[in-house]
């Protein structure tokens, strides 16, 4: 009995602004490698929990997209890929531009007094 391997999976990685944190993801978003500075780790579970799932959120579209165009170049139609789900670059860009407007930036750059 042959056994035939798994089919290759895209990955990509995403990292935080300070590249203190780092995920590795598939095209599904599931991490299959993370590496957290120590520094990190003084900001509390849950804060450092919801930065490795955006991380991670962000990879797995990379990965996607970087998996649509593979399957694009053998040959498979738009429509199955979009039935698929892959995202495009243009998805992948329009994500970027919509996770950058959430950041929280200041109000104001005053102090009380």
């Amino acid at each position: 009995m042959t056994t035939e391997p798994f089919p290759p999976t895209a990955t990509a990685a995403a990292f935080n602004r300070a590249r203190t944190i780092a995920v590795r993801a598939t095209e599904t978003g599931l991490p299959i490698d993370i590496r957290i500075d120590r520094s990190e780790l003084r900001y509390g579970g849950e804060r450092l929990a919801q930065e490795i799932l955006r991380l991670c959120r962000d990879a797995g579209r990379e990965a996607g997209a970087r998996r649509r165009e593979e399957l694009a170049s053998e040959g498979m139609p738009a429509h199955v890929l979009d039935r698929l789900g892959l995202p495009t670059r243009d998805d992948v860009a329009a994500a970027e531009r919509a996770d950058a407007e959430d950041v929280d930036a200041p109000t104001s750059w005053m102090r009380l007094v």
